[in-house]
């Protein structure tokens, strides 16, 4: 398994979760938008990206947020 890169590895946990979840979902929902877009009508694709990448990313960032902070959570439970 990849590290993450130093910044992100610098991030408090739930931050941390949080992009890794924006990256994620954002990378899959405008991969979906893209294969949605030119199915649909090719010379506007590029905002079917955008307009699924975004809200995905929005999404993953909530959840990676919401598994961050339970992730810390059990941490201090576990060492405390």
């Amino acid at each position: 398994m990849r590290r993450l890169p130093p910044p992100v590895q610098e991030l408090p946990i739930q931050l941390r979760y949080a992009v890794t979840g924006a990256l994620v979902l954002g990378t899959v929902g405008g991969v979906v938008g893209l294969v949605v877009g030119l199915e649909t009508y090719a010379p506007t694709a590029w905002a079917a990206v955008f307009e699924a990448g975004l809200p995905a990313a929005l999404l993953g960032a909530l959840l990676g947020l919401a598994v961050g902070s339970v992730a810390r959570l059990l941490h201090r439970v576990r060492h405390h």
